[in-house]
């Protein structure tokens, strides 16, 4: 691919769940797949893309599953939060050693160890081409880090939402166990909705829906997809509009 060709979205949002930083493991980040994901991100801002970024934290805590074992749900939410922000953390330091600057900003005030998120200055950073981190979801308990990232990315204006996954896209069932599983090149949020496919929580497509946002949904882990996809290439399953 040509260093030339200019890319197809000035302004990225790429939804990553916590559960892809574990690789091989079973619990915490795995560092090879958080250097996989930080070349990947550096090499879409070399080409001047503007790329923030919202992480899970399902590799750490996961609010509602300990609200399933006799955990307060907001103190289970909260608890969720701080473990996105250890992983945007990790995810910061290894987009810097691949060469590019990056911030992390938090939805909940932790400001010894990264910046509150305050809109304006989330902006002034894509501006100056660093990479955007935004850790600890909403800040509020009872919404998922899928509803963080819709709401950041209408926030910030970006051109499409991303979210990677460790399929190819969306299927009618899950392509894991079942071998006739059909993948869709393209969807619409009420399609995605009323099929209940799985694509991101209810919040969080209807927000996408009644912003015009586009989604793609991808393999964050297919080498060189994510750079395809954004330089303007079919990759994944695309969710937009509505029926006519």
């Amino acid at each position: 691919m040509s260093q030339d060709t200019q890319p197809a979205y000035r302004r990225i949002l790429l939804k990553l769940s916590g559960e892809a930083l574990l690789g091989e493991h079973h619990y915490g980040v795995d560092p090879a797949v958080l250097s996989q994901v930080a070349e990947e991100v550096c090499e879409l801002s070399r080409r001047g893309v503007e790329v923030g970024i919202v992480i899970g934290g399902g590799n750490i805590f996961r609010g509602a599953g300990l609200a399933e074992g006799g955990v307060d749900r907001v103190t289970g939410d909260h608890m969720g939060m701080l473990a996105t922000v250890i992983n945007a953390l990790a995810l910061q330091d290894a987009i810097e050693r691949a060469g590019r600057f990056c911030r992390v900003m938090s939805a909940i005030r932790i400001n010894q160890v990264c910046e509150d998120y305050i809109r304006r200055r989330a902006v002034r950073h894509l501006e100056k081409g660093r990479v955007v981190v935004f850790a600890a979801g909403t800040g509020n308990p009872f919404f998922t880090t899928d509803s963080a990232a819709s709401l950041r990315a209408i926030e910030i204006n970006a051109n499409l939402m991303i979210k990677a996954t460790k399929v190819d896209g969306v299927y009618d069932a899950d392509p894991f166990t079942q071998t006739d599983a059909r993948r869709f090149d393209k969807l619409t949020y009420d399609d995605a909705l009323e099929r209940r496919l799985g694509v991101m929580d209810t919040t969080a497509l209807v927000m996408c829906r009644d912003n015009e946002l586009p989604i793609r949904v991808m393999n964050m882990f297919a080498k060189g997809d994510l750079q395809r996809l954004v330089m303007g290439e079919a990759v994944g399953t695309l969710v937009e509009g509505s029926r006519q």
